[in-house]
C-alpha cells in the first residue's frame, strides 16, 4: 500500500544526478563563519572572544532563552573576528570567523553520554539535544529540546519523516543508505526514552533503496513499521504526515504532540544517536549540491561553516555563470546574494540553477481555475485569499486561515498566471505578526 494526501503537486524530482552518489567528504578550508542565529528562536551570544583558541565541539555561542540552540565550531583554531557577514537569509547577521589550524583537535567535552540507553529518561534526551545543538535538520531548525519537552508523557507515536520531497536534494536518501543502522538507533533512542507505542517511518517510494535497507534493519520489530508514500510534494510536511500516518487531523495553531505525535527528520535521528553515543554536537551536514548550472553534482559531508562557495568548487564549479544560487530545494528555498554565506545546520542542499529553471513574470491575474485550490495541501483557498492579500485585507486574510499556509508553493506552482501567491502570502502574514490590520 502507497500512502499519501489530498492536493499537492508533481514537480520532476531531479534526483536523478545524485541519488546513486555516495557521500564524499569535503576537505577542510582556511576560514570558517558561524552565523549566531541557526535556528528559530532567540539568536546566541558568543560565549569566545577574538584571539581564543577553540577546538572541534567547542561551544563557541549560547543563549539563556528556552526556544534556542548552542554553536559549536567544527575546527580547531582562532577566533579571527565576531562581525557581521552574509547569511543564509539574503541578508547579513552576527557571526564568529575562526581561522582553521588544520590539527582538528578535539575539545574535552566531546564524549559519549554517561547513561546507559535503558536508564535515559525524556529529560535526559531533551539535554543530549539541548547540549549538542540539535535542531530540526530537516530545514525547519526547531530546537529539538523544545519539542522533546513537550512531548514527555503526552506522545504515543513517533514519525520519522524519511519522505524528502523537494526535488533535487538526496541527502537523506544518502543518510539512510549509507548510515542505516544510526539512523535506526536514534530511532530506537528517542521511542524508548519517550515510551513511545508505535513508529512510523514514512519514505516516498522513489528511494526504494533506502526503503529496504531500512526494512532490512528493522527486521521484526513489530513496534516500528516503514510506510511506504506516494512521491508528491510536499509529501513532508509535518502536518501531512500525521494525517497520512496516523489518520489525526493536526488544527491550526497545534503541536502534533496534542494529537499524540512527534516528528522527527531521518538526519535528525543520526544527529540525537551520535550526540548520545559520541558526544559530537552538530557540526557537520550532509549536504546536496546540484542543479543545472552544476558541472558534477555530488553529496558531500561538509562542516559547519564552510562557505558554500567551497562545495560548488568540490563539484567541479559551475556550467556558466548561475542565473540563481539556492540554498535549500526549489520549492522553499532561499536565494543567495554571495557565495560566502556559510553552511549552516539547516542546510541540506545547495543549488545552481539557470534562468530556464526560474518561473516567468506573471503574464496577467487570476483566472480563477481552481488550480492552487486543488493543489493547497492545506485545503486552502489561495485565489481568494491572494485577491484579499493584493488589496492589503489583511483582517479578511486572517479569517481565511492564511496564518495555516505552510509556504511550501504549490499553489505558486500550478497557477497558469505564473502569480507569485507564496511570496504575496509570506508578506501578509508577516503583518499579521506585526499587527497591522485593515
Amino acid at each position: 500500500m502507497v500512502y499519501t494526501f489530498k492536493g499537492g503537486v508533481h514537480p520532476h524530482d531531479s534526483k536523478e544526478n545524485t541519488a546513486q552518489k555516495a557521500i564524499e567528504k569535503l576537505e577542510s578550508t582556511d576560514t570558517y563563519i558561524y552565523p549566531l542565529s541557526q535556528h528559530i528562536g532567540a539568536p546566541c551570544e558568543p560565549t569566545v572572544k577574538v584571539g581564543d583558541e577553540v577546538k572541534i565541539g567547542q561551544k563557541i555561542g549560547d543563549s539563556d532563552a528556552f526556544v534556542s540552540a548552542p554553536i559549536f565550531s567544527s575546527v580547531s583554531g582562532k577566533v579571527m573576528a565576531v562581525e557581521m557577514r552574509p547569511v543564509t537569509n539574503g541578508g547579513e547577521g552576527m557571526c564568529i570567523v575562526i581561522e582553521n589550524d588544520g590539527k582538528d583537535e578535539y575539545a574535552e567535552t566531546v564524549k559519549p553520554y554517561p547513561k546507559s540507553p535503558e536508564e535515559l529518561t525524556g529529560e535526559d534526551l531533551a539535554q543530549i539535544a539541548r547540549d549538542a545543538g540539535i535542531v530540526g535538520l530537516g530545514g525547519a531548525t526547531f530546537p529539538a529540546h523544545v519539542k522533546i519537552r513537550s512531548a514527555i508523557g503526552k506522545v504515543d507515536t513517533l514519525i520519522v519523516n524519511a519522505s524528502e520531497c523537494e526535488p533535487y536534494i538526496t541527502s537523506d536518501h544518502r543518510v539512510m543508505v549509507e548510515y542505516t543502522r544510526d539512523v535506526l538507533n536514534g530511532i530506537k533512542l528517542v521511542a524508548a526514552t519517550l515510551k513511545i507505542k508505535r513508529v512510523f517511518i514514512g519514505i516516498e517510494e522513489n528511494k526504494p533503496d533506502a526503503a529496504k535497507a531500512l526494512s532490512d534493519a528493522v527486521g521484526n520489530n513489530s513496534k516500528i513499521k516503514v510506510r511506504v508514500l506516494k512521491t508528491k510534494y510536499p509529501q513532508g510536511g509535518e502536518k501531512q504526515l500525521i494525517k497520512v500516518l496516523t489518520g489525526k487531523e493536526l488544527p491550526g495553531g497545534k503541536l502534533p504532540a496534542d494529537v499524540g505525535c512527534i516528528v522527527f527528520n531521518v538526519e535528525t535521528c543520526r544527529a540525537i544517536w551520535n550526540a548520545y553515543y559520541t558526544g559530537m554536537p552538530v557540526i557537520q551536514r550532509i549536504v546536496t549540491v546540484s542543479g543545472s548550472n552544476v558541472k558534477v553534482p555530488k553529496n558531500l559531508a561538509v562542516r559547519v561553516g564552510t562557505p558554500i562557495e567551497k562545495l560548488f568548487e568540490a563539484c567541479g564549479g559551475f556550467i556558466k555563470t548561475p542565473y540563481k544560487i539556492v540554498i535549500g530545494g526549489p520549492m522553499m528555498g532561499t536565494a543567495q546574494n554571495s557565495l560566502q554565506v556559510p553552511v549552516t545546520k539547516g542546510v541540506s542542499s545547495v543549488l545552481a540553477l539557470d534562468e530556464n529553471d526560474d518561473r516567468p513574470d506573471p503574464v496577467n491575474s487570476c483566472i480563477r481555475c481552481g488550480r492552487c485550490v486543488r493543489a493547497c495541501p492545506m485545503r486552502l483557498l489561495p485565489s481568494i485569499i491572494g485577491m484579499h492579500a493584493l488589496h492589503g485585507n489583511v483582517a479578511e486574510c486572517e479569517k481565511q486561515n492564511i496564518m495555516d499556509c505552510i509556504e511550501c508553493g504549490c499553489c505558486a506552482y500550478s497557477c497558469p498566471a505564473n502569480i507569485p501567491l507564496v511570496h504575496i502570502f509570506r508578506t501578509t502574514k508577516q503583518k499579521i505578526k506585526d499587527g497591522v490590520k485593515k
